[in-house]
């Protein structure tokens, strides 16, 4: 069961010696099944959306004095580079508190 896999990565290819039909169906099942579970746990990550006041004050149809209250009661966070403002769109979404407990 002796076998010796030389990567040549200048040339990009591949040379197996002494490995037989057998273990190349083996070590391709396993890759297989690798392949398989990661394909079941992968979750793309999706980048991070950043809405301006105006923006979350459309969303949430309020007013700018009303948006700087939350934030300076800490009911949502803001970010900043220089002199913007912004807020997470999921912060905001998740901000949102549901009313009618049953």
């Amino acid at each position: 069961m002796l076998y010796l896999i030389k990567v040549y990565f200048m040339k990009q290819s591949t040379i197996l010696h002494d490995v037989s039909p057998e273990q190349i169906t083996s070590l391709f099942e396993e890759l297989k099944n690798q392949i398989k579970v990661l394909n079941e746990k992968f979750e793309p990550k999706t980048p991070t959306e950043y809405l301006t006041r105006n923006e979350v004050v459309d969303m949430l149809k309020c007013d700018l004095s009303t948006l700087w209250l939350w934030t300076k009661k800490g009911k949502l966070t803001s970010y900043g580079i220089g002199n913007r403002t912004y807020y997470k769109r999921t912060e905001v979404e998740n901000a949102i508190i549901c009313l009618n407990k049953k």
